[in-house]
């Protein structure tokens, strides 16, 4: 579902912010909103700073091809950006960073009419939230045939654990039991599996329940993205996708601790959390799989003798290290991309978090915010993220958004940076 939202109504809108999640989100679904911390934590800040601003939230296609997501979220802004001239910024988080991306690109070619991209010339900025600009290897576990009944049920749980907060043991269970091991899961487990997800919708309430299966049905009728995502397919992409002139480009990146059995024991006592980080232990061993030909990471350009060298890598690798306070492991990464795939045009913050902690879905220790909705952490990571790094992370985005505008043709972005 696509949802707008203006804030300081009766003033003329200036800024646009346009959300995109990724294949693991969804924009508004029975009446919970994926980025309902990170939109409030943006207006506030445009707000601070003078600026009024319309937050729009493209939902839809879950995990549909990221040509198929680009179209869409190009349609969904030629029809509410009006007509007002004002500044058009992309935010998305995970796969939602490739859309925008693919959006603002001058080589791509969209399944959309040109008119659909009259407001380009109103486009600021891109951000992208840990987003897999050079792939995941979490994508091929997916792409197999049990790996695709999984990432429905992990879907399902993503939701149920957002939303309420604690699914039932038994799907979260039963997952932990297959996660692991889904190349030799049976086809009477995976159907296990399948039922106790229909089980978990069906608790869900009559309104949720519809909208609910329709997001999972439309996971299982076009996964194209999936397969987009894999090392293999994201080196194509990334020779293909251009970066436009005159676009802020701006990432944030980040890292979760790695896990460990000691802090698995740790949570016996509390079943809902150990089989919370038992599936993001798992999620992370996968995704830390890294492969010498294609290793999610820009590689170092060609360099010919007679020209300045063009390689920022040491440099990203040097801030990497300041920020994390080590340095940063091949296997790195925040339980569904590596770190260094996240790395595009400017890094405005790389920190300690897993995949969703950064939309301010963590552990907050049951204390109620101020305002908005509670923070809830699924994928248990014991990243200790908290208000203060989301805080500081929000800032660095919005900052970001809110500089001038860049001119000139686009920053070089070798080793991503």
């Amino acid at each position: 579902m696509d949802r707008e939202r203006e804030t300081d109504k009766g003033v003329r809108m200036h800024h646009r912010i346009y959300y995109s999640p990724g294949i693991f989100g969804f924009g508004r679904l029975a009446s919970y909103d994926y980025f309902e911390h990170v939109e409030l934590a943006l207006e506030s800040r445009f707000r601070a700073a003078g600026a009024s601003v319309t937050s729009t939230v493209v939902g839809a296609l879950p995990t549909a091809s990221v040509r198929r997501r680009a179209g869409h979220l190009a349609s969904v802004i030629s029809t509410t950006c009006g007509d007002d001239g004002g500044p058009i910024h992309l935010l998305g988080h995970s796969t939602g960073g490739l859309d925008g991306r693919l959006v603002a690109s001058p080589s791509a070619r969209l399944p959309v009419e040109a008119a659909a991209l009259d407001w380009m010339p109103r486009l600021r900025s891109v951000t992208t939230m840990n987003t897999p600009h050079s792939g995941t290897p979490l994508a091929k576990f997916f792409a197999t045939v049990s790996g695709q009944r999984i990432l429905y049920a992990l879907s399902a749980l993503t939701f149920t654990g957002l939303s309420i907060g604690a699914p039932p043991l038994a799907l979260a269970g039963t997952l932990v039991g297959l996660i692991g091991r889904a190349e030799r899961a049976s086809r009477l487990e995976l159907r296990a599996l399948d039922g106790a997800v229909a089980s978990l919708i069906r608790v869900l309430g009559d309104a949720a329940n519809v909208e609910v299966r329709d997001f999972l049905q439309a996971i299982k009728d076009d996964q194209g993205a999936v397969l987009q995502l894999t090392p293999e397919s994201m080196d194509l992409f990334q020779a293909g996708v251009e970066d436009r002139a005159g676009v802020r480009y701006q990432s944030s990146v980040s890292m979760s601790p790695a896990p460990s059995l000691r802090k698995l024991i740790g949570q016996v006592p509390h079943p809902w959390t150990a089989a919370s980080m038992a599936i993001f232990m798992t999620l992370h061993g996968i995704t830390g799989r890294a492969d010498p030909r294609y290793p999610c990471a820009a590689v170092r350009p060609a360099w010919r003798s007679g020209e300045p060298e063009p390689w920022a890598g040491e440099e990203v690798e040097a801030r990497l290290a300041a920020s994390l306070g080590e340095a940063v492991p091949v296997q790195a990464n925040d339980g569904v991309v590596p770190l260094r795939s996240q790395l595009w045009g400017t890094v405005v913050w790389a920190g300690l978090a897993d995949h969703l902690d950064v939309l301010g879905h963590f552990r907050d220790d049951g204390v109620a915010p101020a305002s908005g909705p509670p923070h809830r952490d699924w994928l248990t990571s014991g990243s200790s993220f908290d208000r203060r790094h989301f805080d500081a992370l929000m800032d660095a985005i919005a900052e970001g958004m809110l500089s001038p505008a860049v001119t000139g043709p686009p920053a070089a972005r070798a080793g991503g940076a």
